[in-house]
């Protein structure tokens, strides 16, 4: 079969996510670094799920302290896209050019695709129009929700919400509406944990100037 006749690739929500993210790691295994642009660019900018479930992985596996505020603001691109109904995804040009180390990125591939396949066969095409507008309106603002969650620095805040958006990537990619439900349950949680580890920090924080001030 000559490459005129060839059929197509199939399409990115059609593939496994783990598929997909072996060869996004494959891309740029040759580069030290990659930009935010580039790799927005290899993901297909329309592919929300696929640019989600990249950003939220680094958050589900231990990283970098301080990164989850980087991701965290990445993240608000797509979750507006989702959430006004764009379908090209836009990003200011300083971000563009902003660069990642393609080392960290192939680790956490490498950590996140092993539990990705043991989790996928559960995930399957079902209430897919929950993964449509105009339901996926409120997953953008979801997701905005997570990505604001992230930005702040709570120590250990960054898992329950970097959970979360790999869920709904998941979901999208797959087209799945009932794991799109259940991430609206995992939104509550981060949330309500985000508020328990903030509130935590800022006592902590109070009680040290105070005592500060007090010269103890």
């Amino acid at each position: 079969m000559d490459s005129a006749s060839a059929p197509p690739p199939p399409p990115t929500s059609a593939r496994p996510a783990s598929a997909v993210l072996d060869e996004l790691a494959d891309s740029f295994a040759a580069a030290e670094s990659v930009s935010v642009g580039e790799l927005l660019d290899r993901l297909d900018a329309r592919a929300n799920g696929v640019v989600l479930l990249v950003l939220a992985l680094p958050m589900c596996v231990p990283n970098i302290p301080g990164i989850s505020t980087i991701f965290g603001i990445l993240m608000i691109a797509p979750a507006l896209e989702l959430l006004l109904g764009m379908r090209r995804l836009w990003i200011p040009r300083r971000l563009r050019e902003a660069r990642i180390p393609t080392s960290a990125l192939r680790k956490t591939f490498a950590a996140a695709t092993p539990m990705l396949r043991r989790v996928e066969y559960l995930i399957k095409p079902r209430l897919s129009q929950l993964t449509r507008l105009p339901f996926t309106i409120y997953v953008g603002l979801q997701t905005l929700l997570m990505a604001l969650v992230l930005i702040l620095p709570i120590p250990g805040g960054n898992w329950p919400p970097g959970i979360t958006v790999a869920l709904t990537a998941l979901a999208l990619l797959q087209r799945d509406g009932l794991l799109m439900l259940l991430t609206m349950a995992a939104c509550a949680a981060s949330t309500y944990a985000a508020y328990i580890f903030g509130h935590a920090v800022l006592n902590g924080v109070i009680d040290l100037i105070q005592r500060l001030m007090n010269g103890g």
